[in-house]
């Protein structure tokens, strides 16, 4: 694409996106959103990057051997943090039964281990919109 203002105006987006992405990564847990939004949106601010850039700068600045990793380790993140609750000998994902302190509600660290699993989901689901998109558009070539 051959538009400078499109391609300046996504420069000055693209990092907004992907930090109010991870803002509501971080925050779905006390307020509308959560993990899969979050990683919905910073998903799409990769994919207007590439749409805008052009599909070889968009693998530049998200390689697949980043997807592959992003993807496993999310999920490996997510069952690492479900095994806690195991190891302190009570359910999966158990938190409060866990001793977790749940902290004051309504803030950042209420929750226990929620904003940490929310993470995990959000880059697992950011990682697999890209490849996905990815994948379409090789597909389509």
């Amino acid at each position: 694409m051959k538009d400078f203002i499109l391609k300046r105006v996504t420069a000055i987006i693209f990092p907004l996106m992907c930090i109010y992405g991870i803002y509501v990564i971080l925050h779905g847990h006390i307020s509308p959103g959560g993990s899969f939004a979050g990683g919905i949106i910073v998903g799409l601010s990769f994919i207007a990057y590439s749409t805008i850039y052009g599909m070889e700068k968009g693998r530049a600045k998200l390689p697949e051997k980043v997807l592959i990793w992003t993807e496993s380790y999310g999920t490996l993140w997510y069952g690492i943090m479900g095994m806690v609750g195991i190891i302190r000998g009570v359910p999966f994902l158990a938190n409060k039964l866990g001793g977790f302190d749940l902290g004051v509600p309504g803030t950042l660290s209420s929750g226990g281990l929620i904003s940490l699993l929310g993470l995990g989901v959000g880059i697992r689901v950011a990682s697999t919109m890209v490849t996905l998109f990815f994948t379409m558009k090789e597909e389509e070539i």
